[in-house]
């Protein structure tokens, strides 16, 4: 039986099994619709050359050479550049200076540090994504590629990646947002060239973490009329709606390059200084006044964020930039009006209160206690279902599927046995209504 007869049968007869259906597909990946990929934060490698303009001794000259040697004339893996800080952690906050980004107030826009640039690797492939950690693997979307690769997919045929820069984030329309506008222009180009690479059919986003933010801003800032016609559907994995509790434990971080740790990501100036580093604060919109951190002196809420990043050191400049280029983005994230279907992991302990008694939220900081509740250990359930309601109070929408996977975590959504083979089944199911025989139930 040929590939199109097997998936006749599937049709005629109802909905079998996935794995029967992926056979079908695997046989004949002309019925593919193709899909593009958004990794999470941290995925998409970056290369980096500096130029002249680069001056090494006005912030690390006891480590910059080893950071330099054979660089200065052309790129360099900047992140993540697993193997070469094994070699040498002393290059860690080398590595850290180099991956700060800074805000220029006549722009109105964040940049790399003077003499440093950088380029997003492979994109428009899924050979960018990545963590050179091997314990981060499963992080990233590696387990995803393989398990589209098994039912049909084929990379640069029907599978394409769009990589991006994670230290930048959309800013309200009408402001400076340099890089995060290329971006959204990198990606409209690719999936009008992966549809009409497979006969004109609209793609499937996929997205993980961060990466779903990113496609929601995209296809929200997208004609309504190109979305209808390049993009065929939504899938939206653990990426919450509002925002996350965790993510206000700014503690921790490290400052000083005297005793490195092992990621450049550790260093409190690197990631604070990131355009995306307050896009995923808890959002009003969602968690209310509930509050969220209780000292003594006073409890905060969603809606006390601004006070809250005041009193963890964060300057008035910092703190406005949260205001006027964050808030704004975060309280507009709603419904993209295509085809969508969100799956998340739930049944995680998830801090929900931090508690710091003393009101001490230094950089070496821990809470007190943590009040958990549930979620997938990252983000709140409460958020990863702010999508439901969201979706609901737009009657463009349409078509909206809620997928909720027990006991499986921010990661394991992507890298778990069970909940990749939920995925996938989700992915082909977006594929299935192609000859217009099933079209399946909102629930």
């Amino acid at each position: 039986m040929d590939a199109h007869a097997q998936l006749l049968l599937v049709l005629l007869v109802g909905w079998a099994s996935w794995p029967f259906f992926a056979g079908s597909l695997a046989c004949g990946a002309s019925v593919l619709h193709p899909v593009v990929l958004l990794p999470g934060f941290g995925c998409s490698q970056l290369d980096a050359r500096l130029t002249d303009a680069f001056d090494p001794a006005s912030w690390a000259p006891s480590c910059c050479g080893g950071v330099l040697r054979g660089t200065k004339k052309g790129w360099f893996r900047l992140w993540n550049n697993h193997t070469a800080l094994q070699e040498d952690l002393a290059l860690v906050p080398c590595y850290a200076e180099l991956l700060r980004l800074v805000y220029d107030p006549a722009g109105g826009d964040y940049r790399n540090v003077p003499g440093v640039e950088t380029s997003v690797v492979a994109f428009g492939t899924t050979r960018g994504f990545g963590y050179g950690d091997p314990a981060m693997r499963n992080f990233c979307m590696e387990k995803v590629v393989q398990a589209l690769e098994a039912v049909g997919y084929r990379e640069g045929e029907t599978l394409f990646g769009a990589p991006y820069d994670f230290r930048y984030a959309p800013a309200p329309p009408g402001q400076a947002n340099g890089e995060f506008s290329r971006f959204l222009s990198s990606l409209t180009a690719l999936v009008e060239q992966a549809s009409e690479k497979n006969g004109d059919k609209p793609a499937i986003l996929v997205t993980h973490s961060f990466g779903g933010l990113h496609a929601n801003a995209f296809l929200r800032r997208s004609p309504l009329a190109w979305r209808r016609r390049y993009v065929k559907h939504f899938v939206m994995v653990s990426a919450g709606a509002g925002g996350a509790v965790p993510l206000l434990q700014f503690g921790g971080g490290s400052s000083s390059p005297s005793s490195p740790p092992a990621d450049p990501l550790s260093f409190a100036n690197t990631t604070r200084s990131f355009a995306g580093a307050f896009s995923v604060l808890p959002s009003p919109k969602v968690f209310g006044h509930a509050p969220l951190v209780i000292t003594r002196a006073r409890n905060y809420s969603a809606y006390d964020i601004p006070e809250y990043l005041r009193a963890c050191g964060f300057s008035g400049d910092e703190v406005a930039r949260y205001v006027a280029r964050v808030l704004p983005v975060t309280l507009g994230f709603g419904a993209p009006a295509v085809p969508m279907t969100c799956v998340n992991g739930v049944g995680v302990p998830t801090a929900e209160t931090l508690v710091y008694w003393d009101g001490d939220f230094g950089a070496a900081a821990e809470p007190d206690e943590v009040v958990y509740g549930d979620g997938d250990g990252a983000t709140n359930v409460a958020s990863l279902l702010a999508m439901d309601t969201l979706i609901g109070a737009d009657p463009e929408q349409g078509y909206f599927k809620s997928v909720l996977i027990r006991n499986t975590s921010h990661g394991g959504a992507i890298s778990d046995g069970f909940a990749l083979d939920r995925l996938v089944s989700e992915v082909l199911e977006a594929n299935r209504d192609i000859l217009g025989q099933f079209v399946p139930v909102s629930k």
